[in-house]
Formats: structure tokens, C-alpha cells, sequence
């Protein structure tokens, strides 16, 4: 995607507190991104938590986007679920009206769709979910953004229907051979060192390969660069990465 000077995305999957359970911490990371997706209510969030997100977002000039996930708050949309397109479809169309009445109310734009967890990692090699998604997201508002994992079968079904993509990749997390995610169920699916974290994001935006875990080279896009905000070290990792963008002359930018 990069020609000249470098351009790049970086979202933050936040609001993903609910009732008296506080996830993340996205005051500390909102100075630092230029993307938040905020949960709506199915995988975390909920009304209260929507709305404050919302207005931090918009206070530090970040676009918003909508997270719909699984419907599974025990699970915190992580754990696959038998789900048919149909259903796929219906629930990221609640979730996107959701978010963008709290998004309208407070005098903002819903810019872009990243789903989560789960569904997220099921559109990425299910046709049939991602062709859902993406229809959820143009029926709903074609100048919606989808966000999808790098060459995933979500961007292809996001770009058949007419919809701007932005292909994912991602600063805390591992990669398998075949360019998916490794499975959080193993230990070495997260990064956790933050110069481990900023090394592979200079490479995949500058060199447009990342490693995987066996030592393969995948070439990659990279439009966005994802973070989450549950992880341990992840206002570190927001201010570190936002620092050697700036320091290499790559330019902040949502898409």
C-alpha cells in the first residue's frame, strides 16, 4: 500500500469494560492511536461504558469505529461459536446501529467496522462469515471502512462488495505460517516485549513481510496496525510504537 513517505493506521480495541468489571485502561492509549473500535455490547461494553468510550474518543480527535463480536460476555467473544451467515449477519448489523446512535448522539462520525475475537478470526478463513460481515456493513453504510486481517477472506469479501478495506496486522500478536494469528490457546501467541513489538511492526510496514513463529517470511499489507487494550503492556506499547512511527516518518493516519 506504501509509496513515498509511509502512512499507517493505529487502532486500539477498547470500551471493553462492563458493569463493575474495568477492562483496559483507554485513557492512557487514546493520546497515542488513530483508530479506537469500541465494543457494543455482545463480547463487553454496554450503554454506559458505549458512551463514555465514545466521548473519549472524540475528545482526543480519534475516528471511531464499531466491534461487534460473538454474542458470549462469559467468554469475552473468544471462544468460536456454530454460527451460520444468516445469524453472523444479524448480529453485526445490531451492533453497528448500536454504536452509531451513541456515536451520532454525541455529534460524531462512525468511520469503519473491525469485529472481534472470535468472528474476527472466523471471517478471516470463512467465506461465507466474511461475505456476511461485509454485507452487514454495506447495507448498513457504505462508506463504512472494514477492517480485516491482512489478505484474509474479509478484506476479499469487503472488497467484492464495493466497501473500503484496511488490512490488519498486528504489534502484539504472532503470526502462524499460513498468515493467520497463532491461537491464543498457545504461549506464544502474544508478544509481550515491546522492541519484540515494535521491530515486527516496522518490518511488516516497511518491508510488507512478517516472520512467523517457524522463522517464514509472509509477505503482508499492513494499512492498520492493531493493539488491544486488555493487554498488560498495551499503553506501553501504544506510546513506543507511536514514538518510532514518528521517529521513522511514518505518518499517523486512519484510514
Amino acid at each position: 500500500m506504501n509509496s513515498g513517505r509511509f502512512k499507517v493506521d493505529l487502532n486500539c480495541d477498547m470500551g471493553e469494560s462492563y458493569g463493575i468489571y474495568q477492562i483496559g485502561n483507554d485513557e492512557a492509549i487514546l493520546p497515542y492511536i488513530t483508530s479506537a473500535n469500541i465494543a457494543c455490547g455482545f463480547h463487553a461494553g454496554d450503554p454506559r461504558v458505549m458512551r463514555r468510550t465514545v466521548k473519549k474518543a472524540l475528545k482526543y480527535n480519534v475516528a471511531i469505529g464499531a466491534h461487534p463480536g460473538l454474542p458470549d460476555l462469559q467468554g469475552f467473544g473468544r471462544r468460536q461459536m456454530a454460527i451460520s451467515a444468516k445469524e453472523t449477519y444479524n448480529i453485526v448489523v445490531y451492533q453497528i446501529g448500536a454504536l452509531t446512535a451513541f456515536v451520532q448522539s454525541e455529534g460524531g462520525v462512525l468511520r469503519h467496522v473491525k469485529p472481534h475475537g472470535a468472528l474476527y478470526n472466523m471471517a478471516a478463513a470463512n467465506k461465507s462469515l466474511a461475505e456476511a460481515i461485509a454485507e452487514a456493513v454495506y447495507r448498513v453504510n457504505p462508506l463504512l471502512v472494514l477492517f480485516g486481517l491482512s489478505g484474509s477472506e474479509l478484506i476479499r469479501a469487503g472488497s467484492k462488495i464495493g466497501l473500503r478495506v484496511a488490512n490488519e496486522v498486528f504489534a502484539d500478536r504472532t503470526y502462524e505460517d499460513n498468515g493467520m494469528l497463532t491461537s491464543r490457546k498457545f504461549p506464544n501467541a502474544l508478544i509481550t516485549d515491546e522492541e519484540a513489538a515494535c521491530t515486527q511492526c516496522l518490518t511488516m510496514v516497511k518491508d510488507g513481510f512478517v516472520t512467523s513463529t517457524n522463522g517464514i517470511k509472509i509477505a503482508i499489507n499492513a494499512d492498520t496496525v492493531g493493539l488491544h487494550s486488555d493487554g498488560e503492556h498495551a499503553a506501553l506499547f501504544a506510546a513506543k510504537i507511536h514514538t518510532q512511527f514518528k521517529e521513522e516518518n511514518i505518518a499517523l493516519q486512519a484510514p
